[in-house]
């Protein structure tokens, strides 16, 4: 389907408080050890390399519990690049095109959290020290006790149709000839159907119709979880904006071509295939027929 989205670990929430469970499982557990450009190691094949817990001293590492898979214990750990024994390492996009879903699902909730942790060490409400407890997701101020939790940014992403046209736009840092499905956050007090509303019109000028929810990806770059959704909008002239240098309407069949790489060197490039966007774009194309106007 797409990418970080394998439903294959239990993170089983009643061990995060029971550290003499979670010091028992460490030995035969597997430790993803993330440094702090948020890279891994990986073998020779370039797959994952996961440390084994008995080979580590957990004194120290403060790491991060994952969950259970087939009883078996995941951890990860924040380290240095040069306690990594200058191991080849890996980012997160890449290892998604090359991994197996359940590691690259997994890397990319350890990523996530820990780019949390390296980002909360102070208290947002008296500035004190944070500890980290219940297995790494839960930071506790020393001081005033405020507790704080891991933060998921939740915003749309939304394939937009005009009935016969599908709505795409480009980034000014994207490669050349680079399309995407438009996206925004979702902001305070606003319903996610509002919010694809706002964020069409706002870097499109399209105005949509009616939306429906199908799918969402969690998107660790660093803390998102975007939602997919299908929109009709009225078929109105797109206009660059603020976030967007272009967006435009393509048919069927200029998507078709860019699905099929027949337009690599000259045509359309869309979105990469670990992405919600890209596999939204595909789920348009193979329903455009029944978006029909009858």
């Amino acid at each position: 389907m797409f990418a970080f989205a394998d439903p294959g670990l239990d993170r089983a929430d009643h061990l995060r408080d029971d550290p003499d469970a979670l010091a028992a499982l460490w030995s035969k557990g597997k430790v993803l050890l993330i440094d702090a450009e948020g890279q891994t190691g990986v073998d020779a094949e370039r797959g994952m390399l996961a440390a084994n817990g008995a080979s580590l001293d957990p004194a120290g590492m403060h790491a991060l519990f994952l969950g259970l898979r087939d009883g078996q214990a995941w951890f990860a750990a924040q380290v240095e690049a040069a306690d990594t024994d200058a191991a080849p390492r890996i980012d997160l996009r890449s290892a998604a095109s090359l991994w197996p879903a359940f590691d690259a699902s997994v890397f990319a909730q350890a990523r996530a959290v820990l780019h949390w942790q390296g980002r909360h060490r102070h208290c947002s409400v008296c500035g004190g020290a944070i500890e980290f407890i219940r297995g790494g997701w839960l930071g506790r101020c020393r001081d005033c006790a405020a507790e704080h939790y891991p933060r998921t940014d939740p915003a749309v992403i939304v394939a937009i149709s005009d009935g016969e046209r599908l709505l795409l736009g480009r980034q000014a840092s994207w490669p050349p000839r680079r399309y995407s499905t438009l996206a925004g956050f979702v902001e305070p007090g606003e319903s996610l159907e509002q919010t694809v509303v706002r964020e069409v019109f706002e870097e499109s000028g399209v105005r949509v119709r009616s939306s429906r929810y199908l799918a969402s990806q969690p998107w660790p770059f660093p803390g998102s979880l975007m939602l997919g959704f299908m929109a009709q909008a009225e078929p109105d002239e797109p206009r660059a904006s603020d976030e967007l240098e272009d967006a435009r309407w393509f048919t069927r069949e200029e998507i078709g071509a860019a699905m099929r790489n027949e337009s690599r060197d000259a045509g359309l490039l869309l979105s990469p295939s670990i992405s919600i966007s890209r596999w939204l774009i595909g789920h348009w194309y193979a329903h455009a027929d029944d978006a029909q106007p009858r």
